[in-house]
């Protein structure tokens, strides 16, 4: 693989930069509403599964 010198390595750098297609900030905050929306679910379904194996392992050991 050919080395390249800084300034090329910039240049090209701002050249594929320039071909991301950046999120409009609408998108931005509904990306994020469902980020949090999905974590508060994934927050409740592992705190239900902790509940029962916890409430099974007393069980299991007689406490």
């Amino acid at each position: 693989m050919a080395k390249t010198n800084p300034m090329e390595f910039v240049e090209q750098v701002r050249s594929e930069t320039s071909k991301v297609t950046w999120p409009t900030r609408k998108e931005t905050g509904i990306t994020t509403v469902m980020v949090m929306i999905m974590v508060f679910f994934a927050s409740l379904f592992f705190l239900g599964a902790d509940t029962v194996l916890s409430w099974i392992v007393g069980l299991v050991l007689g406490r």
